[in-house]
């Protein structure tokens, strides 16, 4: 299962199932892990625009994915630069796999 964290941009094609929200997000990453459904990919922007009221940007979910000991594979599809060096810094200090 691949998770697609964008509240722009459509999901690249039906193996994704899109997020628009942190929270969402954090609830399906629970939801897959109770009824034991792998995640193989999160696909992740940094700015949630106008969903950065329902959990923050999305940076916020690599921090609860790190505050909660959890690890997936990760890729960033986001414009932002410096959100992009942000995010990167909390893979590699996790020693996660960037894809």
């Amino acid at each position: 299962m691949k998770l697609w964290i964008d509240d722009i941009r459509p999901a690249p094609d039906l193996t994704y199932f899109a997020m628009p929200s942190v929270n969402l997000a954090k609830d399906y990453i629970i939801y897959c892990e109770e009824y034991n459904r792998p995640i193989e990919l999160i696909d992740i922007d940094h700015d949630a625009g106008d969903y950065d009221s329902d959990g923050g940007d999305y940076i916020k979910l690599l921090d609860w994915i790190e505050e909660t000991g959890r690890n997936y594979p990760i890729h960033i599809h986001s414009m932002n630069p410096v959100g992009v060096e942000n995010m990167r810094r909390i893979i590699k200090r996790n020693n996660w796999k960037e894809v």
